[in-house]
């Protein structure tokens, strides 16, 4: 029988000879680390604040106003852009969401707890008609063409085209499954699948699939300009960058913006992004980098018009109109 300062020593000896447990390393900082880039919300001065009730998320620029929606209070916001006044609000469906867009006289509202589309019109500030149709997901895009409004709709991946005059739905077209968001350029839809990574194009002359685009993991938002469309990649942060003539991925950019949450939107030459702890990046499209990351409150959806950046602090319940000219 061992004594127990023999039993002791074994007990060490074996726990000594066992490997070390190997140290998790710490998760990556948000953001990028270029030197020179990071900035502080702080230091930024907006021209106008507006106060928006709930939760001011998806947003939409029409000639002389930016829309807002705040999903608690089933509502749409419209911002003057000359009294920097909110100058309506709009009942709409229950809980707005994926997106707003405008087009043939109306704003487009979907709605996700009803599973319906609101049409505003612009000039008399009344919603003109609600459509029975639901978006795919709470988190995504939808998008005008010259002749048609378009949306995902379902799990199983259906790019829906409505016809604007009649409401009714002309074709569903089968993309990728668990696409969510889709955006218009260059005579054609693209469409993310988070789900599948890929970016799916659909000629909208045809209402046929051209291509189906790999792109980063988990692309979700998307916008178009500069002669590409660019997807936020949820799975690790980057931007993809596909060209709209080669239909291939360009380039692919690291932002540090992993997570879920975010948006995009093209304007003043440059990329812009938004995203809750870093609501603006600044990427500039000759160099495909990060040019300016600013860090702190506010954040979640972003619009570039009327020479401003217009940001939604979704946490502080507004709006702000930042002048480009005054971003340093």
């Amino acid at each position: 029988m061992k004594t127990l300062a023999t039993a002791f020593a074994l007990s060490f000896v074996a726990l000594a000879q066992q490997p070390a447990a190997e140290k998790k390393p710490a998760p990556p900082l948000p953001g990028v680390s270029t030197p020179g880039v990071r900035r502080e919300m702080s230091a930024i001065q907006p021209q106008a604040v507006f106060p928006v009730a709930g939760a001011p998320d998806w947003e939409v620029v029409t000639d002389d106003a930016v829309w807002v929606t705040s999903s608690p209070k089933n509502m749409v916001h419209r911002l003057d852009a000359k009294t920097n006044t909110v100058s309506a609000g709009i009942m709409v469906g229950k809980r707005p969401c994926s997106g707003l867009t405008a087009g043939f006289g109306t704003v487009w509202v979907p709605n996700c707890a009803d599973k319906t589309v609101s049409r505003i019109d612009m000039k008399t500030n009344q919603v003109v008609a609600t459509l029975p149709f639901g978006p795919a997901d709470s988190e995504g895009l939808v998008a005008v063409s010259a002749d048609a409004f378009w949306m995902v709709s379902g799990e199983a991946g259906k790019l829906l085209r409505i016809d604007p005059k009649t409401n009714l739905v002309t074709s569903e077209i089968t993309v990728a499954a668990g696409s969510a968001s889709c955006v218009f350029a260059d005579d054609a839809l693209w469409v993310s699948s988070p789900k599948m990574s890929v970016v799916t194009r659909v000629d909208s002359r045809t209402n046929k699939v051209t291509d189906t685009i790999p792109v980063g993991p988990g692309p979700r938002f998307m916008t178009a300009g500069g002669g590409s469309v660019w997807t936020l990649n949820q799975g690790d942060g980057t931007v993809s960058r596909v060209d709209q003539k080669t239909r291939k991925v360009a380039a692919t950019i690291e932002a540090g913006l992993p997570g879920a949450g975010g948006e995009m939107s093209f304007g003043a030459n440059h990329l812009w992004i938004t995203m809750i702890q870093i609501p603006i990046t600044d990427i500039d499209p000759a160099t495909n980098k990060v040019v300016r990351q600013w860090f702190g409150p506010g954040g979640d959806s972003i619009r570039v018009a009327f020479g401003s950046l217009w940001l939604t602090d979704i946490r502080g319940q507004n709006v702000w109109r930042i002048a480009l000219k005054g971003l340093q």
